[in-house]
């Protein structure tokens, strides 16, 4: 009897993940799932193709899902439902990593399962949802789920290394444009003083009005004194 059971439910499991691996190749669900319609047809396109080449390249499912509403889900739960019941990762373990967006609670979270725990750390998600956050707030939704991407194939090549970025050793965020700039408008400022400083500094010879700054004190002896008459001049 246990036997029988053992046998049908091998045979239910593995006819669920056909289903859910057939949906997946089928086109019914792919790596850009944009329910609440935030793309348009040509980013949904070009975003799809990133991701497939990251997923593939790297062995580990890098998934996008919108939606306008949840359910009645947390948005946790429900990114982690639909990743599991939709056939995503590689290998044994299901690897990937999944961003929900949801439009009608105007929230977001992340699943990972299988190497994407390893892959992508807290503290190197939440680094991740700095980057990509404010184009969301922004509206900006391709150019957020673009630098998703990005990381997401940035995280996964450093995890292959053994070191995932974690806390301590996380990527060096580039500085933004008007922080180089102030950089510059104050190496000006500094170089301006140095300049002048040193133009100042060379300028040793300067006019003089007054003959007692030529004399060293204590130079002038007066030896001999007298008045001597020289001439008149009388007009009428």
């Amino acid at each position: 009897m246990k036997k029988i059971l053992t046998a049908v439910l091998s045979f239910v499991l593995i006819t669920v993940s056909i289903i859910s691996v057939s949906a997946l190749d089928n086109g019914s669900v792919t790596r850009v799932n944009d329910y609440a319609d935030l793309l348009s047809d040509s980013q949904e396109t070009k975003l799809r193709e990133k991701l497939d080449e990251i997923s593939e390249k790297n062995q580990c499912d890098v998934v996008i899902l919108t939606v306008d509403e949840l359910d009645g889900k947390s948005s946790q739960a429900y990114a982690d439902d639909f990743y599991d019941e939709n056939g995503f990762g590689f290998g044994a373990n299901y690897d990937g990593i999944l961003l929900l967006v949801s439009m009608g609670q105007r929230d977001w979270a992340i699943s990972t399962c299988g190497y994407g725990i390893t892959a992508f750390t807290d503290a190197g998600m939440d680094y991740m949802v700095d980057r990509f956050k404010p184009d969301l707030s922004d509206g900006d939704y391709y150019k957020a789920f673009d630098t998703y991407a990005d990381l997401c194939d940035d995280f996964l090549v450093q995890a292959k290394t053994g070191k995932p970025y974690d806390v301590g050793n996380l990527p060096k965020t580039p500085l933004g444009l008007h922080w180089i700039l102030i950089a510059l408008v104050v190496g000006v400022i500094i170089a301006v003083i140095v300049i002048g400083v040193m133009i100042n500094d060379l300028k040793s010879v300067r006019p003089n009005n007054r003959a007692a700054d030529y004399q060293k004190e204590g130079s002038f002896v007066l030896n001999t004194q007298k008045d001597m008459f020289l001439y008149r001049t009388v007009s009428k």
